[in-house]
């Protein structure tokens, strides 16, 4: 989990930390007696790191859609508000009450 220090006390983000494809790529692991292939953990490794990599490409041209278009839905809004103002006649205030 990411962690965070506010107020001098540790605060977590309540989601981890990004994993980054040059981490799975270094990761080490304590050699064990029964041990596995390490060809094997290298390759797995390479593999989750490119797909990482695919990914936070992805997650980068996403947000810059979804910037664009709220740009452009924020930019048809005020152009739309400045061409559909009601008349002053709606506005007046000769209600009953």
């Amino acid at each position: 989990m990411a962690q965070v220090y506010r107020g001098g006390q540790l605060y977590g983000t309540g989601r981890p930390a990004r994993l980054t494809p040059h981490e799975v790529r270094t990761r080490a692991f304590d050699p064990r007696r029964r041990g596995v292939d390490p060809d094997q953990v290298r390759e797995f490794q390479a593999r989750v790191a490119d797909e990482l990599t695919d990914l936070h490409q992805q997650v980068r041209t996403l947000s810059q859609e979804n910037d664009r278009i709220k740009r452009a839905l924020r930019d048809w809004q005020t152009l739309h508000a400045r061409e559909c103002r009601p008349s002053q006649e709606y506005h007046t205030n000769e209600g009953h009450w």
